[in-house]
């Protein structure tokens, strides 16, 4: 049986919480709008080499672009990360629509968790890091949040 079948038998049936999306409606327009970034990739800064086994998050200054991939996974497939950190923090493209005026600025700090999370229920992150993570993302003033899931 393959690492992935293993895995897949191994989480289905779990039971998960109801994360269905609820729609939001801009107060202005994006051209105006202050956007932050939040990814699920694991990333950190270069230099914090803490292995990552628990539902917190890590603040990414915006201009940081000497990042580290915090998963460790053999299952994981680096390559698109490697060959370009935008596929899954688009950092460099928020700037570029920011300097074209698409979007109105670039948040001062985005945010980085681990995907891979060992409870199930993520109660740990919608209890406690989530709402910690939304209040830095809030103290910034940020408008709007770009969520790619890794």
């Amino acid at each position: 049986m393959s690492a992935d079948a293993t895995i897949r038998s191994n989480v289905t049936g779990i039971p998960g919480p109801d994360l269905t999306p609820t729609a939001t409606v801009l107060d202005k327009p994006l051209s105006e709008c202050k956007v932050a970034i939040c990814t699920t990739a694991g990333l950190r800064l270069a230099g914090d080499v803490k292995l990552w086994l628990d539902a917190s998050f890590t603040v990414l200054p915006a201009a940081a672009r000497d990042l580290q991939l915090s998963h460790f996974s053999p299952n994981f497939d680096r390559s698109g990360l490697t060959a370009d950190i935008n596929t899954a923090y688009p950092a460099d493209r928020l700037s570029e629509l920011a300097e074209a005026g698409v979007i109105g600025s670039v948040a001062t700090n985005n945010l980085s968790f681990m995907g891979a999370q060992m409870d199930a229920t993520f109660s740990t992150i919608i209890h406690d890091s989530g709402p910690a993570a939304a209040q830095v993302l809030l103290d910034d003033d940020v408008d709007v949040v770009i969520f790619t899931p890794v």
